[in-house]
């Protein structure tokens, strides 16, 4: 199976097991895994469906990240996309020396900030995930959302088959309009969520028409806006 791999220097400190797991929240969530040392995640590159695996070397205040990215298809091009991505996810280029600062003069929260000391704050990789998360959340624990997530991404994400091991990404707009609205009902979604997603999804294939609708906008948005709501 081809693979490339690349190292990432972190803003510093920085530790991938608490980052890692801040990113994942609960162990249901299958799409984030994370084994005690390997950040792994599915990541589709068009309908090409590529693992990146992350470890660190070092301590928190001299990381290296060492990347790996394997699966059928891949190509050179994917590698700077994979790493803004997973620069974007792990929070690397956060800079929280401001906020260390700060803490210092509250006694509390230094206690929680040196047992924590190289957690980053990580994101999405793209606003559809964002509003997917919040959806499937609302008005229930992390542990019952992210079990429906998995779920989600178990039948219409791309799925990678390596080491006869089967994983899955998130799904893309157009994977979940292509499972239909009564086959997203059957993974514990109610009918009002079903319809969100739905109707998310829909507006972010057909080029965002609504989109003022979704983000409270009063104003046209710029074609590159649009890109922008699409990606980040």
């Amino acid at each position: 199976m081809d693979q490339i791999t690349f190292s990432i220097v972190p803003v510093v400190p920085f530790r991938l097991d608490l980052t890692a797991w801040a990113l994942r929240r609960r162990s249901q969530n299958i799409i984030d895994r994370w084994d005690g040392t390997t950040y792994r995640r599915v990541l589709p590159f068009g309908d090409v469906p590529i693992e990146a695996a992350v470890t660190q070397s070092g301590p928190c205040d001299t990381p290296r990240l060492q990347v790996a990215l394997t699966g059928p298809g891949l190509r050179p091009e994917f590698k700077e996309q994979a790493k803004s991505l997973i620069e974007k996810m792990l929070g690397l280029r956060v800079d929280l020396l401001p906020f260390y600062r700060m803490a210092r003069h509250d006694k509390k929260l230094l206690l929680l900030v040196e047992k924590f000391r190289g957690v980053k704050p990580p994101r999405f990789p793209t606003i559809f995930e964002t509003l997917a998360n919040a959806f499937a959340c609302q008005q229930l624990s992390l542990t019952v959302g992210l079990g429906m997530l998995s779920r989600m991404a178990c039948a219409c994400g791309l799925s990678l088959k390596q080491d006869g091991e089967t994983n899955y990404a998130f799904p893309r707009p157009e994977d979940l309009l292509e499972l239909g609205p009564r086959a997203i009902r059957k993974l514990g979604f109610s009918d009002n969520k079903t319809r969100a997603f739905l109707e998310l999804a829909n507006n972010i294939v057909s080029g965002l028409s609504g989109v003022n609708y979704f983000f409270g906008l009063t104003t046209t948005i710029s074609s590159d806006q649009r890109q922008l709501l699409c990606s980040s």
